[in-house]
């Protein structure tokens, strides 16, 4: 692996090349938002964060703070070495739906049993996204769905060149 050289770290930032391989989730109290079409979509203090080498996290939301009515179970699975197989979530805000938007583990593995029920979103197709007020920037690439902040120091996985790391 060629490990590009991280980002400078500035007061108050966390480097994710200090995350752990393999990942790790842990809780996270901080308001978590998603706003699509002038509706809430999600809304939290509730979420647990994954954190993996060259990631920036990704935020999965308890169903009890998800709009009710705007989840619908989408089509097809992936694998995760560490989390186990996923399932895909379509939203759908009025007549819009966002497909295969979010995902989420049914079964987890021993490890990421805290991820069960809980379901993380790509930010991109959402109007809104935001961590503590923050509007988040998505993870570059298009498998990938960490959310970006301020506090957070890169380079991130998924930007151009990034594919061997």
């Amino acid at each position: 692996m060629i490990r590009p050289k991280p980002d400078p770290v500035s007061k108050g930032q966390e480097s994710v090349w200090d995350y752990p391989r393999p990942a790790i989730a842990q809780p996270c109290p901080s308001r978590i938002v998603i706003e699509h079409a002038g509706l809430i979509v999600a809304n939290t203090r509730s979420s647990i964060r994954t954190l993996e080498t060259s990631h920036p996290p990704s935020y999965y939301i308890p169903p009890e703070d998800i709009t009710p009515g705007m989840l619908r179970r989408a089509e097809g699975s992936s694998f995760c070495e560490w989390k186990g197989a996923a399932a895909y979530w379509d939203v759908i805000v009025g007549d819009v739906v966002l497909p295969r938007v979010g995902w989420s583990y049914p079964n987890p593995t021993e490890t990421f049993v805290m991820l069960r029920d809980h379901i993380a979103f790509y930010a991109a197709p959402f109007d809104l996204c935001k961590v503590d007020g923050e509007t988040v920037t998505p993870q570059p690439g298009e498998f990938y769905g960490g959310w970006i902040t301020s506090k957070l120091a890169g380079p991130f996985k998924g930007i151009a060149g990034s594919r061997g790391w």
